[in-house]
């Protein structure tokens, strides 16, 4: 396997990308690539496979993105027999990939499909019938429009698995090698993973053929710009300790281990005046993809989730990860770390537990690669206050808006590549493709604008 070392600063048009996909970055204040879309798009441009190993929040969908658009510009798109194929785990995931493509996919003339569980097949089956150059598909209904005789996959020339890691932890790893044994023989592959082990390394070794590797980010998260704490509660505080750090100011998430724990805890929440989202895989698709839009836009800026339900949520500014239930497995510690300190910023973990879970909890950090403080602390502590910025919550029960989210303006990347998003992101979360009534379809326009406001003094 080739090896090529992460490349100094440079701009999107010393990359070999199409010229007019660097115009469009210009006009969205997108100046400077990250490490990994310096890295890596000249040799995915050049047609080598690419292996990369990278974090969430690294600017991954970029870096293929931009590879690809430019390798399938000025190709006539044909019915069902699409060039390009982007696989993910969750829909979620494929709605912010397909709404990040979009805009630069609209200027070079290239047509994408969002392929994905959760929506209505006959949209998706007309634009394959229409034909589309590219798809941002979920493994699952991908293979089911595959044998229904919708769209076929021999004529796939570029391939990218994104969040592989992720994949072969929810069990896709049989369906996925059914796809790529569909794709075009030849056909060029990138993957990008945070860990190359276990299925994922059999993958590379049977689909990828010298890969290029870039590696850009370390294995564990003992990283500069995260703080990893754990904080030892009484049980009989927890419930007050997490709902004074859920009436924080800022953008944080929960982890909790099951379903029923995640509304319990969402209840006891929003009772005490913190606005709370829950998200967890028995609530219907437009319920998700409703809680996730008014997470991103700080309707709500708590969200308790279940593991499965937060995989593949790429959402900047999550200043704090709590881990309400300490995971179990090294890896789920750092995919939950993974969703802060995103893209160059800072964030904060914190693992609660009690004095007799302390043990078990120290081995899960170790085995992570994780050095946290240890601190006891009861609700109102100043050192509560301090790692997490808690407060005291206002005690008036909040209750979601009926208004719809504000339709969102069109928004980029804080002044450079530390603040750096994709050509368009939606203030609401909903992407092009996702409405909250769930009837989807690959480039429908936002939800119209609405008045969202919280009883909630200070809340955003």
């Amino acid at each position: 396997m080739s090896s090529k070392s992460s490349k100094s600063a440079v701009q999107f048009s010393d990359l070999g990308i199409a010229s007019v996909l660097v115009d469009v970055l210009k006009r969205s204040g997108i100046k400077e690539p990250f490490p990994i879309q310096a890295a890596t798009i000249p040799d995915s441009v050049a047609g080598h496979d690419v292996l990369a190993r990278a974090q969430t929040g690294s600017g991954k969908t970029l870096a293929f993105g931009l590879a690809m658009l430019t390798k399938l510009g000025g190709r006539r798109a044909e019915p069902r027999q699409p060039f390009g194929l982007i696989l993910v785990p969750t829909r979620e995931l494929a709605m912010q990939v397909s709404d990040a493509l979009q805009p630069l996919s609209d200027a070079c003339g290239v047509r994408g499909r969002l392929i994905a569980g959760g929506m209505p097949y006959v949209k998706q089956i007309q634009a394959l019938d229409r034909g589309v150059h590219y798809l941002v598909a979920t493994p699952g209904r991908l293979v089911d429009l595959v044998n229904r005789g919708s769209v076929d996959l021999s004529k796939v020339t570029f391939t990218v698995l994104d969040e592989a890691d992720q994949m072969a932890d929810m069990g896709f790893m049989p369906i996925v090698r059914e796809i790529l044994d569909l794709t075009g023989r030849g056909s060029q592959r990138l993957l990008f993973s945070a860990t190359l082990d276990g299925d994922v390394d059999a993958l590379i070794k049977r689909y990828m053929k010298d890969p290029v590797r870039h590696s850009l980010s370390p294995v564990q998260a003992s990283i500069d710009t995260m703080d990893h704490h754990v904080l030892l509660v009484h049980p009989a505080d927890k419930n007050e300790v997490v709902t004074q750090i859920g009436a924080r100011d800022g953008r944080t998430i929960f982890f909790v281990r099951t379903q029923a724990g995640v509304d319990r805890l969402a209840d006891y929440m929003t009772s005490k005046g913190v606005a709370a989202g829950a998200l967890h895989g028995g609530k219907s698709q437009a319920v998700r993809t409703r809680t996730l839009a008014d997470f991103r836009a700080g309707i709500t800026p708590a969200l308790i989730a279940t593991d499965v339900a937060a995989r593949g949520i790429h959402v900047d500014g999550i200043s704090l990860v709590v881990h309400v239930d300490a995971p179990n497995d090294p890896k789920d510690y750092l995919h939950r770390a993974g969703r802060t300190a995103r893209a160059g910023e800072s964030g904060t973990v914190v693992t609660l537990g009690s004095p007799r879970q302390q043990r078990h909890i120290s081995a899960l950090t170790s085995k992570a690669g994780v050095k946290p403080a240890v601190a006891r602390v009861r609700p109102g502590d100043a050192q509560l206050i301090s790692i997490t910025g808690a407060q005291e919550p206002s005690g008036i029960a909040w209750f979601p808006p009926k208004e719809k989210p504000a339709k969102p303006a069109f928004r980029q990347g804080r002044g450079g590549p530390r603040g750096q998003r994709g050509p368009r992101q939606h203030a609401t979360g909903h992407p092009s493709g996702a409405r909250p009534g769930g009837k989807s379809g690959g480039h429908r326009k936002a939800a119209k604008s609405g008045t969202a406001r919280n009883s909630k003094p200070g809340s955003r």
